[in-house]
């Protein structure tokens, strides 16, 4: 049985950065940044006080954003745990609040259907800055405390379906680090074989320095690569500097357009799509990032077919690569042939190296009638109405002819 079967079929995911960082408004690498000391930082701890939040408002959010799995930050760079640490006492458990926020998520998340993720960073900045000031006297202990923390979060909260390390450097570090460095630092077939034995089903990306189960490309779009299952994470910021935490005064926002792009993309080209929301210290996802992502939502609720049951084809792909043409994408299922137009055509379009014989053409949530004919060596589509059925990405189910 394939045991990422689930995985990708659920295509899309949240991704949630909240922590200690998110009470100074300047995100996640705010300690590193501004060079706070970890005593200077510990301070923080006392400020960290969400009582009015409630989990089910993550939990909630991601069921109608139509993601199937959701991915909370544990503990992040700074070292702070958002669980009941025994291992450490620099966790929520003893903030203010006095609440394991990691119980809260999953119990949450099995209510509303979905599927449980934790991230936890294996490096600690309390331990040193890598390559700056880490060092090998305070390695041993950093990596203790991972492998108990670690420990704790397979052991203490049920069935946990993804583990998404993070913060993998050596300790001390330096500039040729490679990932093989890294997997011995963290003696990382030792840390993964603890977790399958207390977690059998969990998959694992591959930030500890071994391949794992999934690659995890941040910012970009990888090529489909048979070796490895890839999952890509993105924020909503537009740019690889935005911030994953919450940043109050963020003006570098990605568009419902370039969203929709990542999205397309993912169903193509069959890669997971993780996108991050950055609550401020209360808890509250800020209203842009809450809007790109229920408008999003609406459209995967809206095409449930073509956003999940459907996958990378070569029925329509030039010597180039090029899948579709300069208006659309397309993937397909055993019943049809999606295209998907994040550009609208003007009335009619040639899609060029169709392979597959098309019975009829339906333009989805709309009354208007296409036409398809075959021409050449592709098929020419016709009958568009003016006005886009979707403004963010209307839809062509190309339906097969039965053999």
């Amino acid at each position: 049985m394939d045991k990422l079967a689930w995985f990708k079929q659920a295509k899309f995911g949240l991704f949630i950065h909240w922590g200690l960082y998110s009470i100074l408004e300047r995100g996640e690498w705010v300690m590193y940044r501004e060079r706070i000391s970890p005593q200077e930082y510990a301070k923080y701890a006392n400020e960290f006080n969400p009582q009015n939040f409630n989990m089910d408002s993550f939990c909630s959010f991601a069921a109608e954003c139509g993601v199937n799995y959701v991915v909370l930050t544990t503990c992040h760079h700074e070292g702070f745990a958002m669980f009941d640490s025994k291992a450490d006492p620099f966790n929520s458990m003893n903030a203010p609040c006095r609440r394991d926020f990691v119980a809260e998520f999953t119990e949450s998340c099995r209510k509303y259907g979905l599927r449980i993720g934790l991230y936890y960073s294996l490096g600690d900045w309390r331990f040193g800055i890598m390559k700056e000031s880490d060092s090998a006297e305070k390695a041993a202990a950093m990596r203790d405390l991972t492998y108990a923390q670690v420990r704790e979060l397979m052991s203490n909260y049920g069935k946990i379906d993804i583990l998404w390390y993070d913060g993998g450097w050596c300790y001390p570090s330096t500039p040729t680090d490679t990932a093989e460095d890294v997997k011995k630092f963290w003696r990382a077939n030792e840390l993964n074989a603890m977790v399958r034995s207390l977690q059998p089903d969990i998959l694992i990306n591959n930030r500890s320095g071994t391949p794992e189960d999934f690659s995890t490309p941040e910012g970009c779009i990888t090529s489909p690569n048979p070796g490895i299952f890839a999952e890509s994470c993105f924020t909503l910021g537009d740019n690889d500097n935005s911030h994953w935490g919450f940043f109050r005064n963020e003006s570098l926002k990605k568009s419902d357009a370039e969203l929709m792009k990542l999205t397309v993309s993912a169903i193509c080209n069959d890669h997971n799509l993780l996108v991050n929301v950055g609550p401020d210290k209360n808890g509250i996802i800020p209203e842009w990032q809450k809007e790109r992502l229920l408008k999003r939502g609406a459209w995967l609720k809206r095409y449930d077919e073509a956003a999940f049951h459907a996958s990378r084809t070569d029925v329509a792909r030039d010597i180039n690569g090029s899948s579709g043409n300069e208006f659309c994408d397309v993937a397909e299922n055993k019943e049809a042939v999606f295209c998907y137009f994040r550009n609208y055509p003007t009335k009619e379009t040639f899609i060029p190296f169709m392979k597959t014989e098309i019975k009829e053409a339906v333009l989805l949530h709309s009354d208007a009638e296409i036409t398809c004919t075959r021409k050449d060596n592709g098929i020419l589509l016709s009958g568009f109405p003016e006005t886009a059925p979707d403004p963010l990405c209307s839809i062509v189910k190309l339906v097969k002819k039965k053999d």
